[in-house]
């Protein structure tokens, strides 16, 4: 039988009061400090509102750009983000961006303008069916028909976003809700029957889990964002430590286990290390926790973990069996299931020879590039420069592309909440307005966006945002004239035939920057990297950094298509 949960709201007394005050108010109550919108007829009630408003309120200039930096800030804050877009074109602009939260895990409550209610299902100006669109890609959704109900959607939204497995809820608001008066109750109680996230593990599969470790000879935990959505990085270390076990992250993962760390081994996936890969091929018991064994992860199922017992912890119980037999299930929150299994103090797997196994792994197959190559500037050196002159605290936001898988490799982490990239979707454009939310997050930060040419000219307008603003977002280009990872699979796959992946024709961003009042540097050698790193990284300006990289550098090490773990490419010189 299902639970009730309800949350009771206080006794107050009604007063008259707008559907956009309403709306204000419940949003001041969830503590919202800052609103990326972009306004239009169906919303201008509330756009009334919102100038005499407290909360922050940041214009993007498109709105497929404010979603992605509310992405942003909700990856790097942990609190959900907030956007408002007007009904028809201005909500479908957000839909890339529900489907980028929804894919990994990203906690927005979003608000569409729509047409009055007299006039939906009429085709009305700007009037577009954004719950049947959005149903597939958001976590929840619904449209207010009633001025009363405000308050109670938005304090459900807000609980739903926020908890079990975050993602997207939107919230359809017709704008004669926007501007109706009536007397009304704004503290709610809210009652959802129908929701009930398991955070509690269920303490037979606990104890089934530690006993499956400790008779391991082969044990390995593979680590997903999870860890960090339920701030379970320090439960995870200590877990990891307590039972000696290696830690193998996903792509999404990265920061919730330190990589200096001597149980580290990696991430692991399509362009991850060979040691990740090759111990996910050979552990005799995988650990899975808060990672939903995603295709670019695992290559080919047949070869993925064949030998192994496969065991996983996840608060959506759709994931698990999902894509691998899961043979020890736990549906529970990463956190509280890590505190029962430390609390489990099981004996210790005999896995010396494991453990060496790896570390010889790592030693003998790291990543490479020429670095004798001293007549091209070499993406994989850029990043290992960042990383030296900002010893790797910076927080890293990435577009998608090769530049993304660089800077997993290169860059590596040792704090959680300082990597922010579209894992799931593989959104280009994503990563400029994303580093904005990320800096607005954590302003006294270093945000470092490192993008590719093709990605960053998805959404250079945001350029904008980051003067009005002065965000010091270090914006770092990895220009190959190419789209890159397009033109690598091209040259792999597709005997080298470049079908409209080559962009010869690219602005002088150096002087696109500026007509943002933007500085900007073309730099084209090692030493030019090194002077100009040095003078940029640690002042309070954003600066546009284009890094003309050797354009024939491919992504390595790589597993081919129908390839499994095993079967890696490129691992060696």
């Amino acid at each position: 039988m299902l639970q009730k949960t309800t949350f009771a709201g206080k006794k107050a007394d009604k007063q008259p009061i707008s559907g956009a005050d309403l709306l204000l108010n419940s949003l001041e109550k969830e503590k919202v400090e800052v609103i990326f919108g972009y306004p239009g007829g169906a919303v201008l009630p509330l756009y009334d509102k919102l100038y005499d408003s407290k909360i922050k309120h940041i214009l993007p200039r498109h709105e497929q750009g404010g979603i992605h930096a509310a992405e942003g800030y909700a990856r790097i804050s942990g609190k959900p983000g907030v956007v408002i877009a007007t009904s028809g074109p201005g909500a479908t602009n957000l839909v890339t961006g529900l489907a980028d939260a929804m894919m990994d895990s990203l906690p927005l409550v979003v608000f569409t303008g729509q047409v009055a209610t007299s006039v939906i299902g009429s085709d009305a100006f700007q009037e577009a069916d954004i719950l049947g669109i959005t149903t597939p890609i958001t976590k929840y959704n619904c449209q207010v028909r009633d001025i009363k109900d405000i308050p109670r959607i938005i304090k459900e939204a807000f609980y739903i976003a926020t908890t079990g497995r975050p993602g997207p809820v939107l919230i359809d608001f017709p704008k004669d809700i926007a501007t109706t008066v009536v007397e009304v109750n704004d503290d709610p109680e809210i009652s959802l029957p129908g929701y009930q996230p398991t955070l509690q593990p269920n303490y037979l599969q606990i104890r089934k889990l530690t006993e499956a470790i400790s008779s391991a000879k082969k044990p390995l935990i593979l680590a997903g964002a999870g860890i960090l959505h339920s701030k379970a990085t320090a439960e995870l270390k200590e877990y990891a430590e307590q039972q000696n076990v290696p830690v193998v992250h996903t792509l999404l993962g990265l920061g919730g286990f330190p990589q200096d760390h001597e149980l580290f081994v990696g991430f692991g996936g399509m362009h991850g290390c060979y040691a990740a890969n090759r111990a996910m091929y050979e552990c005799d018991l995988l650990l899975n926790i808060g990672a939903r064994f995603d295709d670019r992860l695992t290559g080919n199922l047949e070869h993925f973990a064949p030998n192994a017992t496969v065991a996983h912890i996840d608060i959506d119980p759709a994931e698990i069996g999902k894509n691998i037999p899961t043979k020890i299930p736990v549906v529970a929150d990463a956190k509280e299931a890590l505190k029962q299994l430390i609390a489990q103090d099981g004996k210790q797997p005999d896995n010396k020879d494991w453990l060496q196994t790896i570390n010889d792994w790592n030693k003998e197959y790291p990543y490479h590039y020429n670095k004798e190559d001293q007549e091209n500037l070499k993406p994989q050196k850029v990043l290992e420069m960042i990383h030296e002159k900002t010893k790797g605290e910076a927080i890293v936001v990435t577009d998608v592309g090769q530049h993304q898988m660089w800077a997993a490799q290169y860059y590596p982490l040792n704090k959680a909440d300082r990597w922010v990239t579209s894992g799931g979707l593989g959104t280009m454009g994503f990563g400029l307005p994303a580093s904005i939310g990320a800096q607005i997050a954590a302003p006294d930060s270093t945000v470092v966006l490192v993008s590719g040419d093709g990605g960053f000219q998805m959404c250079t307008q945001e350029l904008q945002v980051i003067r009005e603003h002065n965000l010091p977002i270090k914006m770092v280009i990895l220009n190959n004239m190419a789209l890159g990872m397009v033109r690598q699979w091209q040259e792999l796959f597709y005997q080298e035939r470049y079908a409209h992946s080559l962009i010869p024709g690219q602005p002088d961003f150096v002087k696109l920057a500026d007509a943002y009042g933007i500085k900007g540097y073309q730099i084209n050698t090692n030493e030019e990297a090194e002077n100009i790193l040095n003078e940029v990284l640690h002042n309070d300006e954003p600066v546009v950094l284009d890094f003309r990289i050797d354009p024939k550098e491919l992504v390595y090490p790589m597993i081919a298509p129908g390839k499994g773990l095993h079967e890696m490419e490129g691992v060696k010189p």
